[in-house]
């Protein structure tokens, strides 16, 4: 069974960083497609961004300001958010999948097998 366990949520001023940390259980990790997602209240789970198949995909309203990275070795991947905005706010979930996701499905939540607890985020003006 595959583990997801996210870290590094937390309250920041607006313009400020965090960084987020998933780290995943299961001894084929490097061939995950893995993906961040968020849900603000009273919203429907968004895509944030996502790492397939050696390629990088965000949404457009963190493009330029979120970074997704994974470390293989230590079975984790994070999400670096900088510039932060109030409208980052949310429960960010990070997603796992065995296989590799192409355009079209890399955003869909549905495609993901695999997800974590959830870490907040909240942002401050």
């Amino acid at each position: 069974q595959v583990q997801l366990v996210e870290s590094g949520g937390g309250l920041v001023l607006a313009g400020g960083s965090l960084r987020l940390s998933c780290a995943v259980s299961g001894r084929t990790f490097s061939s995950y497609a893995m993906g961040w997602f968020r849900q603000a209240p009273g919203k429907e789970r968004e895509f944030v961004a996502a790492w397939s198949g050696g390629f990088t995909y965000y949404s457009d309203s963190v493009k330029g300001r979120f970074t997704i990275s994974r470390d293989n070795a230590k079975n984790t991947v994070y999400l670096q958010m900088n510039s932060l905005k109030p409208e980052d706010t949310a429960v960010y979930y990070c997603a796992a999948d065995p296989g590799l996701l192409l355009q079209g499905h890399y955003s869909d939540s549905e495609e993901y097998d695999y997800w974590g607890q959830g870490t907040q985020v909240t942002v401050s003006s």
